[in-house]
């Protein structure tokens, strides 16, 4: 045994039994890695038959649990923190086992060196496609002014509207692989078909904003997406919808509740510091060739 060990398992349950209280000790920070593995442990079954089986494994030092990762059946690497020498290792872990992630997502630092690492182990070369701001509820503030309306849980009825308003929303952000998804019908399978969601609307019961969480898994709650059709913006329903939807996962027993926004749009990072949002880290995702 060397002071620093890296092992992999594709038994979810096995897996968790040996990360999981590192994963909760640190569930903000590592609420890619949870909701990824929660993700994968309740739809297991559909996931082996058709994708193949995912892979998860953790990194070992003087017998402690310092860091854990999880590839998923289509090419998705989420990571925990890590250094630049133990991004290395862990390329080299992979590259042994076969292992072709299709993109990295971690925080800002870990998510660069792994994907310099993976450059020197297997010659892929990768371009960034996604950076972030992280951040975590702090005291939950109601926007002022407050928009009149109300907030209220999505259900059966509603679904047509989720389904093209998540796709404008991915329209606007330029996920594809999302609207790819939608188009072909398969909305249960997209990264919203498990989202808790929530509306407001206005007084006459018209819907102008949503907001959704993912379960909670670890004590954390992620709250995404949030979006409000262009001719709406400017009202306050995007502030109002968010906190409602804050709510509704401290309602649910989240112990954390985060969110990620784009670095370039200082309206929403504005807007999410005043309902009482902190500033956590950052994170960036790069895709590999």
């Amino acid at each position: 045994m060397t002071s620093d060990d890296w092992h992999h398992t594709r038994d979810v349950d096995g897996f968790l039994t040996r990360a999981g209280d590192f994963l909760r000790s640190r569930p903000a920070l590592h609420n890619m890695v949870l909701t990824d593995i929660e993700r994968l442990r309740t739809r297991r079954q559909d996931a082996e038959l058709r994708d193949g089986a995912p892979l998860f494994g953790w990194l070992e030092s003087a017998g402690e649990v310092q860091a854990s990762w999880c590839l998923t059946p289509v090419g998705r690497l989420s990571l925990t923190p890590l250094a630049v020498e133990r991004a290395d290792a862990l390329a080299a872990h992979l590259a042994s086992l076969g292992g072709s992630p299709f993109r990295v997502i971690a925080d800002h630092d870990t998510a660069g060196a792994f994907a310099e690492s993976w450059r020197r182990h297997t010659g892929a070369t990768s371009e960034p496609f996604w950076r972030t701001h992280l951040y975590r509820l702090g005291t939950l503030t109601p926007p002022q002014p407050h928009p009149e309306g109300r907030g209220r849980a999505t259900g059966g009825p509603d679904r047509e509207h989720l389904v093209r308003w998540c796709r404008e929303f991915c329209v606007e952000v330029g996920e594809q692989h999302s609207i790819d998804l939608i188009d072909a019908g398969s909305w249960d399978d997209s990264r919203f078909g498990d989202r808790h969601f929530t509306f407001w609307e206005t007084p006459d019961g018209t819907p102008v904003s949503m907001a959704a969480g993912t379960s909670v898994v670890g004590g954390v709650v992620r709250v995404d997406p949030v979006y409000t059709p262009a001719p709406l913006r400017g009202r306050g329903y995007a502030g109002a919808v968010t906190v409602e939807a804050s709510r509704v996962a401290l309602d649910a027993g989240a112990t954390d509740v985060v969110l990620f926004t784009d670095p370039d749009n200082p309206t929403s990072n504005a807007l999410y510091q005043r309902l009482g949002y902190v500033h956590l880290t950052d994170f960036a995702g790069h895709r590999f060739s």
